[in-house]
């Protein structure tokens, strides 16, 4: 166990100061261009966001500005979100993925002053509804291509601001100073819309109080040092990969690397070999599916050692190696040698000192599967008004089922129909000009997490949404997450949405995964053109049914779902279907499949 830390009583732009001046040449970020690393270290880091800041003052925005970031990761949206905090501002992030009419209302409703845009794609939806977003004084943009006949009175380079900020007189630095020197950890540096898989997305209000506390819980629990190194690649405006690639990193000096694109994770991952990753469950079910899929294309000797080698160490896969009997260490040696670090090399995880699954439920299959590959595999569980993680696993003392107990300086308990409550620092300020929602969401200081749990000898167990407990018509009360996780444990499928409010039994909508059921297709040389031609297919529907029944045999029999209908098309975040964060908008999915639903309790 970590000992908690004392961090300085610093706000995060002022750590940033403090950081580039007592370890200035410690590399801090390393951006991937054109496959080539180019590192950043903690001096020229500052430098860069000093000098964005100073250029925000000769744009005539206002004096402390609130400034808008729609980028996939790379080491300018740091650099503009720390720029803005540095003068005193507030950074507002956008999923890159969103639509125009997504972006409109973010940066509408945030108040946002100035936009920092990736490229032509970003801006072109920021000027699409540029009449609806009165506020926006500039948009910023980092990457000039297609560029040239846009209005240079609107659209800036962000290379030309940081230009203007390194050219700034002495007396306009002074003044960045001085707002620097005044800033208090109670102040707002972050505001982080929520996915809204029920609704408006609202803005929750960070302090650099809540970051400050949720750095000293990470270390406390993750063991983060100066040495630790991580990959940043989950969006930037989503509070977990604050957390790891902000929050952390600036108090404690570690090394942050920004891949080349989205699509080149799985190449990052091997170069960077990371110390730390944390996955969403879709990352580690992508994961799970991916060395399925090579199992299967391997077939043969390789396929057989790999049965083997996780018949004979998963029963080991919940007790820590300091504490297996020496022959099930040799055990776990021998297959180690043979194959298990060989995967854990090709995912690129076979030097991490702990591996995260967080930001919503996993299957314990998956679970079981990454620790029986060897892999440092911990959950752990947070929102975005909780500054990100607020319990997570101890790797000492594994309970499955558990998210662990909560981190350094917070406190849970049991409210009104078992919605686990919080308490603590790392609790958020509040929403941005949504007193009502923040009065119903913080309570005499507690926030009401909206999640049914179970408290068991100081471990949190997440049962699911408050808002999302079935009652069937026989009066039973199920979990959606519990059984969609379990029959998602499948390689072969990848989305699971349990019905089951006010009916006889529980049935489900099923996606299959693409890949992993391609390529199972392929090796019997099924025939099948598109998505919906593998989905329509008699092997496939079967297939799924055989994976459902495995799936019921682990669910209590009044969980186990009795029919399924087999979705012709992916679930899509411009159809409504999913948020940007890929989570069901169930609302919206029961009522564009109504008719696939009743047919389901048809007779």
């Amino acid at each position: 166990m970590t000992t908690a830390p004392h961090l300085p009583d610093l706000t995060l732009p002022q750590m940033l100061r403090r950081r580039a001046a007592e370890t200035p040449d410690h590399t801090a970020v390393r951006q991937k261009d054109f496959g080539i690393w180019h590192p950043l270290t903690w001096a020229q880091y500052h430098q860069r966001c000093r000098n964005f800041g100073l250029g925000l003052g000769t744009l005539g925005l206002p004096e402390r500005p609130r400034i808008g970031v729609l980028s996939d990761n790379r080491v300018e949206w740091v650099i503009a979100q720390h720029g803005t905090n540095l003068s005193g501002g507030v950074a507002v992030g956008v999923y890159a993925t969103s639509p125009a009419n997504e972006v409109a209302y973010i940066l509408g409703h945030g108040e946002v002053d100035a936009v920092v845009c990736e490229d032509q794609e970003q801006t072109d939806k920021v000027l699409e509804t540029l009449a609806e977003l009165p506020r926006v004084r500039r948009v910023i943009v980092i990457e000039q291509k297609g560029l040239r006949a846009y209005p240079r009175d609107l659209v800036v380079p962000f290379a030309e601001v940081e230009a203007a900020g390194a050219a700034a007189p002495g007396d306009a630095g002074a003044a960045l100073d001085r707002t620097l020197d005044a800033q208090t950890l109670d102040d707002i540096g972050l505001t982080i819309y929520t996915s809204g898989s029920t609704g408006r997305p609202k803005g929750a209000m960070l302090s650099y109080r809540n970051m400050r506390a949720e750095a000293i819980g990470l270390v406390e629990r993750l063991g983060l040092d100066a040495a630790s190194t991580g990959l940043s690649y989950l969006p930037l405006c989503h509070v977990a990969e604050q957390m790891l690639t902000n929050f952390a990193p600036i108090y404690v000096g570690s090394t942050v690397n920004f891949g080349e694109s989205i699509r080149t994770v799985q190449d990052d991952l091997r170069e960077v070999a990371p110390t730390h990753f944390l996955g969403v469950p879709r990352i580690w079910e992508k994961l799970h599916a991916a060395i399925t899929i090579k199992m299967i294309e391997a077939g043969g000797a390789r396929r057989w050692l790999f049965d083997r080698a996780f018949r004979h160490v998963a029963p080991d896969a919940l007790t820590p190696p300091a504490r297996r009997p020496l022959g099930r260490r040799l055990v776990f040696g021998l297959w180690y040698l043979v194959i298990l670090r060989a995967l854990q090399n090709a995912i690129g995880l076979g030097r991490a000192r702990l591996c995260l699954t967080g930001a919503a439920p996993i299957a314990p299959g998956i679970v079981a599967f990454f620790r029986t590959l060897g892999l440092p595999f911990i959950e752990v569980y947070g929102l975005t008004e909780s500054t990100g993680m607020i319990t997570g696993q101890r790797l000492d003392h594994l309970v499955p089922g558990s998210v662990g107990p909560p981190i350094e300086g917070a406190e849970v308990r049991l409210g009104a129909h078992g919605e686990l409550e919080i308490r603590g620092d790392a609790v958020f300020a509040g929403y941005y000009r949504n007193p009502d929602a923040t009065a119903a969401t913080i309570r005499d200081g507690w926030l009401a997490t909206g999640d049914v749990a179970a408290l068991e000898t100081g471990e949190v167990r997440i049962i699911d949404r408050l808002k999302d407990i079935m009652i069937t018509a026989g009066g039973k009360n199920l979990s959606p997450s519990e059984i969609e996780n379990t029959v998602k444990a499948s390689p072969f499928i990848k989305e699971c949405i349990a019905l089951g409010e006010g009916r006889r039994f529980v049935s489900a909508l099923i996606q299959i995964d693409p890949e992993t059921v391609g390529s199972w297709a392929e090796t019997r040389r099924l025939p099948f053109t598109n998505f919906r031609s593998l989905a329509e297919n008699p092997a496939v529907h079967q297939l799924v049914a055989d994976e459902v029944d495995a799936a019921n045999h682990r669910l209590a029999r009044v969980a186990q779902i009795r029919k399924f209908h087999l979705l012709t098309k992916e679930l899509d975040h411009d159809d409504d279907e999913v948020t940007a964060t890929m989570k069901v908008r169930r609302a919206n999915i029961h009522r564009k499949y109504q008719a696939e639903i009743d047919a389901l309790y048809a007779g």
